[in-house]
């Protein structure tokens, strides 16, 4: 069964940071790189225009979309596929609880591990600050609307104010393991 994860947290809980740790202690994790419509920051993105998404939507071929800061970002099932086709380990990045059902239902072949992290306001806050995006307002509105997840969403939670991205990795993957072993 091929297996994904989804890091679940709000803005500046270490999403980024946590996948780049990920990566280089196993190169078999690899971001998936949403779909993203807008502005804004592109690095951690694969650009489309709307149209391009529209077609996506019309085919049935998006999983989950959303909007926020004036973008629309979205998963896709044909990058989805592509990466687990190549044997790689997708980390995806939510901040919706609603995306996990989503995902599990709509790719229930995939082994998905859940890793909900999280931060205090107040860390959030001065990471955000301190990554200058000029938009500290708009992301700590969506720290304040990211509910946690449900006890059956989540299969690990981290609090990154305690935890660095090594030790963190090294727990996701034991977590993976753990789970791959058991389905």
């Amino acid at each position: 069964m091929p297996a994904a994860v989804i890091l679940y947290g709000p803005p500046a809980a270490g999403k980024d940071t946590i996948t780049a740790a990920l990566i280089a202690e196993d190169s078999s994790f690899t971001l998936f790189r949403r779909l993203k419509v807008g502005g804004g920051r592109t690095d951690t993105y694969r650009m489309a225009t709307a149209e391009e998404v529209a077609e996506l939507s019309r085919s049935g071929e998006i999983l989950w979309q959303n909007s926020r800061y004036d973008a629309t970002y979205v998963v896709d099932r044909p990058e989805l596929r592509m990466l687990l086709n190549s044997n790689m380990i997708p980390v995806l990045h939510l901040g919706q609880a609603e995306a996990i059902d989503a995902l599990r239902a709509a790719v229930p072949e995939v082994r998905w591990t859940v890793v909900e992290l999280w931060c205090t306001r107040a860390v959030a806050e001065q990471r955000i600050r301190d990554r200058n995006t000029n938009d500290t307002t708009a992301r700590l509105d969506a720290w304040d609307e990211t509910l946690p997840l449900r006890p059956d969403q989540v299969d690990l939670r981290i609090d990154t104010t305690d935890s660095s991205p090594a030790e963190s990795a090294s727990r996701i993957r034991r977590a993976l393991e753990t789970s791959c072993r058991s389905t």
